[in-house]
Order: structure tokens, then sequence, then C-alpha cells
């Protein structure tokens, strides 16, 4: 097959074996079948016109993403920057033709994530011809991931499977589950969390390592679907390393943080659990996390001497791993309330 874009080559996805009941749902860069179904829905619509600036703040991949579906499509993008994204992705950005401005640099992942939606919202006002994309919050952004379930439909017929994924935005899990239960309901969802993320209650958890921003969050995303999720872990960065090392050790496979965190949750709940298929998603590459994670292996831990603690409410978590199981309940809309 000749692609018309090297986008629509990059976003389909490998699945690799790992074992028995675990297989990697292995991504490029995870966010291109979001951002690509999302801007042609809108230039579909009438929402945007081609040529329009389309804008977002992004810790990372979704700027790769959205800047490769405005050059598929012809569109002016803007990215306001975290202070975590690396030289390679900025320099791609730029090359691609994306204009990009990084917030001051901050330690506290909450002000970094405040500091880039505020100043959105100063650049709209200048400019309200500008597009915010809102990825954490535009529901476009599921649509990309219906695509993903229904392959993974077809590639594990009548077997019960279990997704494991980074919770972030919530479109990606949120999008492949929901699709796969129309036909499935019995599809269960396990979650992965950094300490600090708000979205599932560990926002008075501190982890002074964390650079996984993007499967958590120090903001509200109402793109989050709690209902949607069985079971949440929460990791801390030395875990999620340890997990990526082991993948890369045990089965030669390079991917980031979010990944290393799934395999080491899904290993968990595959031991638990083997009547089910687990899926790790895996949603990018590790190339970005070089210095701050893979330089470091030597520092890595067992992941067969690490386990979680169960807990029965966020409130009795501690780090550096806790596992709760959610049961597809909704968000408390106290918690909205509170961090805010």
């Amino acid at each position: 097959m000749i692609h018309p874009h090297i986008a629509d080559a990059l976003k389909v996805p490998d699945l690799v074996r790992l074992t028995g009941g675990l297989v990697l749902l292995r991504f490029e860069s995870m966010k291109i079948y979001s951002a690509l179904a999302a801007v042609r829905h809108l230039l579909e619509r009438g929402t945007v016109r081609p040529g329009q600036t389309l804008i977002d703040s992004s810790s990372g991949i979704y700027a790769y993403a959205l800047a490769l579906a405005c050059h598929r499509y012809g569109m002016r993008c803007h990215i306001v920057a975290s202070t975590t994204v690396d030289a390679t992705t900025l320099a791609q950005l730029e090359i691609l033709g994306a204009t990009v401005e990084q917030v001051r640099p901050s330690r506290n992942l909450k002000l970094d994530q405040e500091l880039r939606v505020r100043r959105v919202r100063e650049i709209l006002a200048e400019d309200p011809g500008h597009h915010w994309m809102r990825q954490y919050h535009d529901d476009v952004h599921y649509l990309g991931y219906q695509e993903v379930a229904d392959r993974i439909a077809a590639e594990f017929p009548a077997v019960p499977l279990t997704v494991v994924g980074g919770v972030g935005s919530g479109a990606s899990t949120g999008g492949i589950v929901e699709r796969l239960r129309v036909t499935d309901p019995s599809v269960r969802l396990v979650g992965v969390q950094p300490f600090g993320s708000v979205t599932f209650g560990s926002q008075d958890h501190h982890d002074p390592e964390a650079i996984n921003a993007g499967i958590g969050s120090s903001i509200v995303f109402d793109n989050v679907r709690h209902h949607l999720y069985d079971t949440v872990h929460w990791l801390d960065f030395t875990h999620a390393m340890s997990g990526a090392v082991a993948l890369l050790r045990e089965h030669a496979v390079f991917a980031g943080l979010s990944t290393g965190a799934g395999y080491l949750t899904a290993t968990y709940e595959a031991r638990r659990h083997l009547d089910r298929l687990h899926l790790v998603i895996g949603a990018d590459t590790g190339h970005r996390y070089v210095e701050r994670m893979f330089a470091r292996h030597a520092e890595a831990l067992d992941p067969a001497a690490l386990k979680p603690l169960e807990v029965r409410s966020p409130e009795e978590m501690t780090m550096p791993w806790s596992r709760m199981t959610w049961q597809r309940t909704p968000c408390p809309a106290h918690w909205k309330e509170r961090a805010a």
C-alpha cells in the first residue's frame, strides 16, 4: 500500500506478542490517529477552513501529531509547548512549519499546564481566527481510535480482553474501549496514572521526578470518562522507568515512559487474570527519553520483585505503586470542584 502522506503510515500501530497472555499495541506516535481524524472531521463539518491556524498546548506527542495533521491537510499550526518537550521534537515541529513557543520553566507540573492554557487563551483573545483544538476537552479526539478498536476486534475475535494504558486526556484508552464494548461489554479497561494527577485523585502525592505528564494531569481533563475504567494503577517515575527498561531488555521494544508504566501494570494484571488477553498501549518510541530515563537504566528495579499496594479509595494510596478497583464509577462531582 502506498500512503498519500507519511502521517497515514506512521499512525498505524504494530501488534507484538510479548507473552502468551500479553500483547503490545505499539505506536510510532499514538496521537497521530487522534489528530488526523479530528482535523479531517472539523474540515468536513466546516468548523475550520483550509489554511486556518490550529492551536493547542502539548507536552510532546500531541504537538507532533497536530503538526503532521496540519501538514497533511494544509493547515497552519501553533503549539504552546511544555518545558519537557525535547530538542528532537522541537526541531521537527519547526521544520514541519509549526510555530512553537514554550512557557517559562517550572518544576511544578500544575503550574506548567496552567501557564500553557493561560497562554493559549491570550493568543485566542489577540487573534480569534485561530481554532483551539482542546485535546483535553473536545471529544472529537475520540474519533480516530474507533479504527484502532475495529482492528483489535478483528485480530482477537471472541477473546476475553483487557486494555491497559495511560489515561492522559482519556481519548485513547476511552475511545478504544468504548468502541470495543459496543459488541463486547466484558472488555476491561485498566488505566495508568502518575502520582500528582487530579484525574483519579492522586493530586496530594508529589513525585519529584515525574516527567510523564502525558498520562496524567494536574488540571481537570473533561475528555476523561471515568465510568469506562475498571481498575486504576498509580506509579512513580522509578517504577515506570523499570517497566520501560524491562520491556527493552526482555522483548527488545524501545518505548516511552508511559509504555513502561503500562507494561509493568499489565504484567501484574496478567498474573492475576490468566484467562484474559492483556493488550498494552505503547504510545510512542523511547527516543525522547534517552537522557532522562534510559541513560539511568542501571537504577531500574527488578520488575519481578515489584507489586502495588491494594487500596479501597484514593485516600489510601501511597507511593511508589498503588492499585484500586474502580468498577466503572463516574467521576465524583466534588473532585472537579476541588481541582478547580
